[in-house]
Protein backbone atom coordinates (compact mmCIF):
# COMPACT_ATOMS: atom_id res chain seq x y z
CA UNK A 1 0.00 0.00 0.00
CA UNK A 2 2.77 1.97 1.22
CA UNK A 3 4.34 1.83 -2.18
CA UNK A 4 1.83 3.09 -4.26
CA UNK A 5 0.55 6.12 -2.27
CA UNK A 6 4.60 7.19 -2.63
CA UNK A 7 4.30 6.20 -6.51
CA UNK A 8 1.06 8.66 -6.49
CA UNK A 9 2.59 11.74 -4.54
CA UNK A 10 5.49 11.21 -6.76
CA UNK A 11 3.14 12.13 -10.03
CA UNK A 12 4.40 15.51 -11.47
CA UNK A 13 2.28 18.10 -13.87
CA UNK A 14 3.88 19.46 -16.49
CA UNK A 15 4.38 23.27 -17.11
CA UNK A 16 1.52 23.23 -19.28
CA UNK A 17 -0.99 22.03 -16.95
CA UNK A 18 0.77 24.37 -13.83
CA UNK A 19 -0.04 27.17 -16.17
CA UNK A 20 -4.04 26.49 -16.84
CA UNK A 21 -4.16 25.35 -13.30
CA UNK A 22 -2.80 28.70 -11.94
CA UNK A 23 -5.38 30.86 -14.40
CA UNK A 24 -8.13 29.21 -12.19
CA UNK A 25 -11.30 30.91 -14.40
CA UNK A 26 -11.66 31.73 -18.32
CA UNK A 27 -14.32 32.43 -20.24
CA UNK A 28 -15.64 30.46 -23.03
CA UNK A 29 -17.26 32.23 -26.34
CA UNK A 30 -19.82 30.27 -28.32
CA UNK A 31 -20.25 32.34 -31.85
CA UNK A 32 -21.05 31.16 -34.78
CA UNK A 33 -23.95 30.88 -37.73
CA UNK A 34 -25.99 29.48 -34.66
CA UNK A 35 -26.10 32.80 -33.38
CA UNK A 36 -28.19 34.00 -36.34
CA UNK A 37 -30.50 30.85 -36.20
CA UNK A 38 -31.28 30.13 -32.90
CA UNK A 39 -30.00 27.21 -32.65
CA UNK A 40 -27.82 24.99 -30.62
CA UNK A 41 -26.07 22.70 -33.06
CA UNK A 42 -25.91 23.63 -36.91
CA UNK A 43 -26.57 21.25 -39.51
CA UNK A 44 -23.64 22.70 -42.04
CA UNK A 45 -26.14 24.22 -44.42
CA UNK A 46 -25.89 27.09 -43.55
CA UNK A 47 -25.70 30.26 -45.62
CA UNK A 48 -23.10 31.96 -44.64
CA UNK A 49 -24.60 35.20 -46.05
CA UNK A 50 -26.19 34.51 -42.45
CA UNK A 51 -23.59 35.81 -40.41
CA UNK A 52 -23.18 39.48 -39.82
CA UNK A 53 -22.25 40.78 -36.50
CA UNK A 54 -22.62 44.52 -37.43
CA UNK A 55 -21.18 45.76 -34.09
CA UNK A 56 -19.01 42.74 -33.64
CA UNK A 57 -16.31 44.35 -30.72
CA UNK A 58 -13.57 41.67 -29.29
CA UNK A 59 -12.67 44.42 -27.10
CA UNK A 60 -15.72 44.86 -25.47
CA UNK A 61 -15.75 40.77 -25.22
CA UNK A 62 -12.27 40.66 -23.27
CA UNK A 63 -13.68 44.02 -21.37
CA UNK A 64 -16.80 41.74 -19.71
CA UNK A 65 -14.09 38.87 -19.31
CA UNK A 66 -11.91 41.00 -17.11
CA UNK A 67 -14.50 42.56 -14.81
CA UNK A 68 -15.03 39.05 -13.63
CA UNK A 69 -11.80 38.69 -13.12
CA UNK A 70 -11.12 35.64 -15.71
CA UNK A 71 -7.82 35.33 -16.88
CA UNK A 72 -8.48 34.06 -20.31
CA UNK A 73 -10.82 33.06 -23.66
CA UNK A 74 -11.33 30.19 -25.44
CA UNK A 75 -13.18 30.76 -28.83
CA UNK A 76 -15.51 28.43 -31.07
CA UNK A 77 -13.28 28.68 -34.19
CA UNK A 78 -15.60 25.90 -35.55
CA UNK A 79 -18.28 24.34 -34.31
CA UNK A 80 -20.22 21.10 -35.09
CA UNK A 81 -22.13 22.99 -38.45
CA UNK A 82 -18.51 23.73 -40.41
CA UNK A 83 -18.10 26.98 -40.37
CA UNK A 84 -14.61 28.70 -39.87
CA UNK A 85 -14.31 31.77 -38.06
CA UNK A 86 -11.75 32.53 -39.99
CA UNK A 87 -11.09 32.25 -43.60
CA UNK A 88 -9.65 29.09 -44.10
CA UNK A 89 -8.07 28.21 -47.19
CA UNK A 90 -9.42 24.71 -47.17
CA UNK A 91 -13.43 25.64 -47.04
CA UNK A 92 -15.58 28.48 -48.25
CA UNK A 93 -17.95 27.85 -45.46
CA UNK A 94 -16.12 30.31 -43.44
CA UNK A 95 -16.55 34.03 -42.61
CA UNK A 96 -14.35 35.14 -46.13
CA UNK A 97 -18.18 34.15 -47.45
CA UNK A 98 -20.23 36.07 -45.17
CA UNK A 99 -21.16 39.88 -45.69
CA UNK A 100 -19.13 40.64 -42.66
CA UNK A 101 -16.91 43.01 -42.72
CA UNK A 102 -17.16 42.82 -46.88
CA UNK A 103 -15.84 39.18 -46.54
CA UNK A 104 -12.08 40.23 -45.17
CA UNK A 105 -12.76 39.92 -41.52
CA UNK A 106 -11.42 37.30 -39.39
CA UNK A 107 -13.19 36.97 -35.90
CA UNK A 108 -10.33 34.54 -34.50
CA UNK A 109 -7.75 37.49 -35.51
CA UNK A 110 -9.51 39.97 -33.91
CA UNK A 111 -10.30 37.83 -30.77
CA UNK A 112 -6.87 37.05 -30.36
CA UNK A 113 -5.52 40.34 -30.77
CA UNK A 114 -7.97 41.81 -28.10
CA UNK A 115 -6.77 39.18 -25.66
CA UNK A 116 -3.58 40.62 -26.54
CA UNK A 117 -4.48 44.11 -25.59
CA UNK A 118 -6.55 42.88 -22.77
CA UNK A 119 -3.53 41.21 -20.94
CA UNK A 120 -5.44 37.57 -21.19
CA UNK A 121 -4.77 34.54 -22.77
CA UNK A 122 -6.07 32.93 -25.87
CA UNK A 123 -6.76 29.76 -27.01
CA UNK A 124 -9.20 27.92 -29.43
CA UNK A 125 -12.24 25.68 -29.41
CA UNK A 126 -12.47 23.50 -33.12
CA UNK A 127 -15.00 20.77 -33.61
CA UNK A 128 -13.11 17.13 -35.07
CA UNK A 129 -17.12 16.88 -36.39
CA UNK A 130 -17.69 18.77 -39.27
CA UNK A 131 -21.64 18.57 -40.85
CA UNK A 132 -20.56 20.66 -43.86
CA UNK A 133 -17.28 19.71 -45.09
CA UNK A 134 -18.14 16.64 -47.98
CA UNK A 135 -14.72 14.38 -47.01
CA UNK A 136 -15.74 14.07 -43.66
CA UNK A 137 -16.62 10.29 -43.02
CA UNK A 138 -13.64 9.65 -45.69
CA UNK A 139 -11.37 9.16 -42.75
CA UNK A 140 -7.88 9.62 -44.33
CA UNK A 141 -8.92 12.85 -46.65
CA UNK A 142 -10.79 14.58 -43.53
CA UNK A 143 -8.06 13.86 -41.40
CA UNK A 144 -5.48 16.01 -43.16
CA UNK A 145 -8.34 18.37 -44.18
CA UNK A 146 -8.75 18.89 -40.41
CA UNK A 147 -4.81 19.08 -40.18
CA UNK A 148 -4.74 21.80 -42.93
CA UNK A 149 -7.13 23.95 -40.58
CA UNK A 150 -6.21 23.11 -37.35
CA UNK A 151 -2.58 24.36 -38.95
CA UNK A 152 -3.82 27.71 -39.78
CA UNK A 153 -5.08 28.20 -36.22
CA UNK A 154 -1.86 27.28 -34.62
CA UNK A 155 0.16 29.19 -36.83
CA UNK A 156 -1.71 32.10 -37.28
CA UNK A 157 -2.57 33.91 -34.70
CA UNK A 158 -0.23 33.72 -32.07
CA UNK A 159 0.60 32.13 -28.77
CA UNK A 160 -2.05 29.61 -27.65
CA UNK A 161 -3.19 28.62 -24.10
CA UNK A 162 -5.20 26.07 -25.17
CA UNK A 163 -6.61 23.92 -27.76
CA UNK A 164 -10.11 22.32 -26.63
CA UNK A 165 -11.80 19.25 -28.27
CA UNK A 166 -14.63 17.73 -27.68
CA UNK A 167 -15.03 13.84 -28.93
CA UNK A 168 -18.71 14.84 -31.00
CA UNK A 169 -18.70 12.45 -34.05
CA UNK A 170 -21.58 10.99 -36.60
CA UNK A 171 -21.40 10.02 -39.80
CA UNK A 172 -20.45 11.96 -43.37
CA UNK A 173 -21.62 11.68 -46.20
CA UNK A 174 -20.65 8.64 -47.64
CA UNK A 175 -22.73 7.03 -44.33
CA UNK A 176 -19.40 6.06 -42.68
CA UNK A 177 -18.58 7.52 -39.11
CA UNK A 178 -15.36 9.48 -39.21
CA UNK A 179 -12.13 8.04 -37.30
CA UNK A 180 -10.59 10.76 -35.61
CA UNK A 181 -6.39 10.91 -35.82
CA UNK A 182 -6.10 12.13 -32.68
CA UNK A 183 -2.43 11.71 -32.14
CA UNK A 184 -1.66 13.20 -35.14
CA UNK A 185 -3.76 16.66 -34.11
CA UNK A 186 -1.80 16.48 -30.93
CA UNK A 187 1.68 15.97 -32.31
CA UNK A 188 1.07 19.20 -34.61
CA UNK A 189 -0.12 20.56 -31.62
CA UNK A 190 3.10 19.83 -30.10
CA UNK A 191 4.89 20.95 -32.67
CA UNK A 192 3.73 23.86 -33.27
CA UNK A 193 2.42 25.35 -30.07
CA UNK A 194 4.48 23.33 -27.27
CA UNK A 195 2.67 25.37 -24.66
CA UNK A 196 -0.47 24.91 -25.18
CA UNK A 197 -2.46 22.73 -23.27
CA UNK A 198 -4.69 20.19 -25.09
CA UNK A 199 -8.01 20.33 -23.17
CA UNK A 200 -10.72 17.75 -22.35
CA UNK A 201 -10.25 15.14 -25.63
CA UNK A 202 -6.85 15.34 -24.81
CA UNK A 203 -3.83 14.34 -22.53
CA UNK A 204 -3.55 17.65 -20.19
CA UNK A 205 -6.74 18.74 -18.89
CA UNK A 206 -10.04 16.40 -18.17
CA UNK A 207 -13.79 16.89 -18.88
CA UNK A 208 -15.54 17.26 -14.65
CA UNK A 209 -17.95 14.77 -16.54
CA UNK A 210 -21.40 17.32 -16.72
CA UNK A 211 -21.71 21.01 -17.96
CA UNK A 212 -23.78 21.88 -15.09
CA UNK A 213 -21.15 22.96 -13.10
CA UNK A 214 -21.28 20.68 -10.44
CA UNK A 215 -18.32 20.07 -8.69
CA UNK A 216 -17.38 16.88 -6.80
CA UNK A 217 -16.08 17.52 -2.62
CA UNK A 218 -12.63 15.75 -3.50
CA UNK A 219 -11.07 16.44 -6.62
CA UNK A 220 -7.90 14.86 -7.55
CA UNK A 221 -5.66 15.55 -9.66
CA UNK A 222 -3.37 12.18 -9.81
CA UNK A 223 -6.01 9.94 -11.24
CA UNK A 224 -6.27 6.78 -13.51
CA UNK A 225 -4.73 6.86 -17.04
CA UNK A 226 -7.50 5.70 -18.38
CA UNK A 227 -9.30 8.68 -18.04
CA UNK A 228 -7.37 10.21 -21.12
CA UNK A 229 -9.63 8.30 -23.23
CA UNK A 230 -13.12 8.64 -22.28
CA UNK A 231 -13.74 11.67 -24.00
CA UNK A 232 -12.23 10.11 -27.27
CA UNK A 233 -15.98 8.63 -27.73
CA UNK A 234 -15.40 6.91 -31.08
CA UNK A 235 -12.27 5.24 -29.55
CA UNK A 236 -13.53 3.21 -26.68
CA UNK A 237 -14.44 0.38 -27.86
CA UNK A 238 -11.27 -0.43 -29.61
CA UNK A 239 -8.70 -0.52 -27.15
CA UNK A 240 -6.97 -3.99 -27.10
CA UNK A 241 -4.34 -3.84 -24.69
CA UNK A 242 -4.97 -5.50 -20.69
CA UNK A 243 -6.34 -2.07 -19.65
CA UNK A 244 -9.78 -3.39 -21.17
CA UNK A 245 -9.55 -5.66 -18.54
CA UNK A 246 -9.35 -3.37 -15.75
CA UNK A 247 -11.79 -1.22 -13.84
CA UNK A 248 -13.06 1.95 -16.19
CA UNK A 249 -14.05 4.92 -14.89
CA UNK A 250 -16.38 7.12 -16.24
CA UNK A 251 -15.56 10.90 -16.23
CA UNK A 252 -19.20 11.84 -14.15
CA UNK A 253 -18.02 9.34 -11.21
CA UNK A 254 -17.53 11.39 -7.98
CA UNK A 255 -14.52 9.29 -6.99
CA UNK A 256 -11.78 8.94 -9.01
CA UNK A 257 -8.58 9.53 -6.43
CA UNK A 258 -9.52 8.57 -3.38
CA UNK A 259 -6.72 5.51 -2.02
CA UNK A 260 -9.40 3.15 -2.90
CA UNK A 261 -8.70 4.27 -6.56
CA UNK A 262 -5.00 4.96 -6.24
CA UNK A 263 -4.39 0.96 -5.11
CA UNK A 264 -6.77 -0.47 -7.38
CA UNK A 265 -4.89 1.12 -10.68
CA UNK A 266 -1.84 0.37 -11.76
CA UNK A 267 -0.98 3.47 -14.25
CA UNK A 268 -2.12 6.94 -12.69
CA UNK A 269 -1.14 10.42 -14.71
CA UNK A 270 -1.68 13.99 -13.38
CA UNK A 271 -5.12 14.92 -15.32
CA UNK A 272 -6.54 17.76 -13.45
CA UNK A 273 -10.10 18.25 -14.02
CA UNK A 274 -12.09 21.84 -15.77
CA UNK A 275 -15.64 22.40 -14.70
CA UNK A 276 -17.51 23.99 -17.57
CA UNK A 277 -21.04 25.33 -17.78
CA UNK A 278 -22.67 28.54 -19.28
CA UNK A 279 -23.81 31.37 -18.34
CA UNK A 280 -27.22 30.96 -19.76
CA UNK A 281 -29.24 27.44 -20.42
CA UNK A 282 -27.70 27.54 -23.77
CA UNK A 283 -24.11 27.53 -25.34
CA UNK A 284 -25.52 30.19 -28.22
CA UNK A 285 -27.19 33.29 -27.84
CA UNK A 286 -31.01 33.18 -27.51
CA UNK A 287 -33.33 36.10 -26.76
CA UNK A 288 -35.69 33.72 -25.39
CA UNK A 289 -32.83 33.57 -22.26
CA UNK A 290 -32.12 37.10 -21.58
CA UNK A 291 -33.89 37.00 -18.96
CA UNK A 292 -32.68 33.30 -17.82
CA UNK A 293 -29.07 34.57 -16.80
CA UNK A 294 -27.96 32.49 -14.24
CA UNK A 295 -27.93 34.05 -10.47
CA UNK A 296 -25.30 35.49 -8.84
CA UNK A 297 -25.40 32.91 -6.21
CA UNK A 298 -25.29 30.20 -8.16
CA UNK A 299 -22.07 31.36 -10.06
CA UNK A 300 -20.23 32.25 -6.90
CA UNK A 301 -21.30 28.38 -5.61
CA UNK A 302 -19.92 27.17 -9.16
CA UNK A 303 -16.69 28.92 -8.46
CA UNK A 304 -16.02 28.02 -4.82
CA UNK A 305 -16.81 24.51 -5.86
CA UNK A 306 -14.38 24.48 -8.92
CA UNK A 307 -11.67 26.74 -7.94
CA UNK A 308 -12.01 26.48 -4.54
CA UNK A 309 -11.93 22.74 -5.22
CA UNK A 310 -8.79 21.87 -7.00
CA UNK A 311 -10.15 22.21 -10.61
CA UNK A 312 -10.52 25.12 -13.05
CA UNK A 313 -13.81 27.25 -13.73
CA UNK A 314 -14.44 27.45 -17.74
CA UNK A 315 -17.79 29.62 -18.10
CA UNK A 316 -19.11 30.38 -21.56
CA UNK A 317 -20.32 33.86 -22.40
CA UNK A 318 -22.49 33.35 -26.09
CA UNK A 319 -22.17 36.80 -27.75
CA UNK A 320 -25.56 37.72 -29.70
CA UNK A 321 -25.97 38.68 -33.19
CA UNK A 322 -24.95 42.11 -32.89
CA UNK A 323 -21.65 40.78 -31.83
CA UNK A 324 -21.92 42.07 -28.34
CA UNK A 325 -22.16 40.46 -25.30
CA UNK A 326 -25.50 41.21 -24.11
CA UNK A 327 -26.22 43.85 -21.42
CA UNK A 328 -27.38 41.17 -18.82
CA UNK A 329 -24.60 39.17 -19.19
CA UNK A 330 -22.53 41.89 -18.96
CA UNK A 331 -24.15 43.05 -15.54
CA UNK A 332 -24.08 39.96 -13.98
CA UNK A 333 -20.02 39.20 -14.73
CA UNK A 334 -18.86 42.25 -13.23
CA UNK A 335 -20.99 41.93 -10.04
CA UNK A 336 -19.10 38.37 -9.82
CA UNK A 337 -15.83 39.79 -9.97
CA UNK A 338 -16.57 42.80 -7.83
CA UNK A 339 -17.69 39.78 -4.72
CA UNK A 340 -14.24 38.08 -5.61
CA UNK A 341 -12.31 40.54 -5.18
CA UNK A 342 -13.62 42.03 -2.43
CA UNK A 343 -13.47 38.55 -0.89
CA UNK A 344 -10.04 37.88 -1.69
CA UNK A 345 -8.56 41.21 -1.64
CA UNK A 346 -7.19 40.51 2.34
CA UNK A 347 -5.21 37.44 3.17
CA UNK A 348 -6.46 37.31 6.93
CA UNK A 349 -3.72 34.39 7.35
CA UNK A 350 -0.77 36.44 5.79
CA UNK A 351 0.49 37.59 9.75
CA UNK A 352 -1.04 34.23 11.26
CA UNK A 353 1.14 31.48 12.92
CA UNK A 354 0.75 28.19 12.50
CA UNK A 355 1.40 24.92 13.60
CA UNK A 356 1.58 21.26 12.47
CA UNK A 357 0.87 17.57 14.77
CA UNK A 358 3.90 16.67 13.16
CA UNK A 359 6.47 17.53 10.20
CA UNK A 360 9.03 15.76 7.96
CA UNK A 361 11.85 17.34 8.25
CA UNK A 362 12.91 19.94 5.41
CA UNK A 363 9.46 20.84 5.22
CA UNK A 364 7.57 23.62 7.97
CA UNK A 365 4.65 24.69 8.29
CA UNK A 366 4.98 28.08 8.07
CA UNK A 367 5.57 27.29 4.58
CA UNK A 368 1.56 26.88 3.86
CA UNK A 369 1.38 30.50 4.18
CA UNK A 370 4.72 31.83 2.34
CA UNK A 371 2.80 31.96 -1.28
CA UNK A 372 5.85 30.46 -2.60
CA UNK A 373 4.56 27.40 -4.94
CA UNK A 374 8.03 25.65 -4.43
CA UNK A 375 7.90 25.13 -0.55
CA UNK A 376 5.58 23.29 1.39
CA UNK A 377 4.76 20.86 4.40
CA UNK A 378 4.11 17.14 4.44
CA UNK A 379 3.97 14.98 7.68
CA UNK A 380 5.99 12.21 8.77
CA UNK A 381 5.52 8.93 6.30
CA UNK A 382 3.36 6.53 7.27
CA UNK A 383 1.02 9.12 9.42
CA UNK A 384 -2.64 8.21 9.64
CA UNK A 385 -3.83 12.01 10.28
CA UNK A 386 -2.20 15.46 11.24
CA UNK A 387 -3.21 18.70 12.73
CA UNK A 388 -2.75 22.19 11.37
CA UNK A 389 -3.44 25.25 13.88
CA UNK A 390 -4.14 28.38 12.18
CA UNK A 391 -4.11 31.53 15.01
CA UNK A 392 -5.50 34.61 13.66
CA UNK A 393 -3.84 36.45 16.29
CA UNK A 394 -7.40 38.43 16.33
CA UNK A 395 -10.81 37.71 15.39
CA UNK A 396 -11.63 37.95 11.91
CA UNK A 397 -14.18 38.66 9.57
CA UNK A 398 -14.25 38.24 5.45
CA UNK A 399 -16.17 39.92 2.97
CA UNK A 400 -19.76 38.24 2.60
CA UNK A 401 -21.78 39.34 -0.22
CA UNK A 402 -25.27 40.92 0.24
Amino acid sequence: MQNRIEYAARIQPTQRQLAVQDMEFYAFIHFTVNTFTDMEWGTGKEDPALFNPTELDADQWVEACVSAGMRGLILTCKHHDGFCLWPSRYTEHSVKSSPWRGGEGDVVREVAEACRRGGIKFGIYVSPWDRHEPTYGDSPRYNQFFLNQLRELLTGYGELFCVWFDGACGEGPNGKRQKYDWEAYYALIRELQPGAAISVCGPDIRWCGNEAGHCRESEWSVVPASLRENEAIQEKSQKTDDREFARHYSSSEEDLGSRSVILSERELVWYPAEVNTSIRPGWFYHASEDDKVRPLAELLHIYYGSVGGNATFLLNIPPDPRGLIHENDRQRLRELGEVLRATFKTNLAAQAHIAASETMPGSDAANMLDGDKDTYWCPEEGTEYAVIEVDLGSEQESYRAG
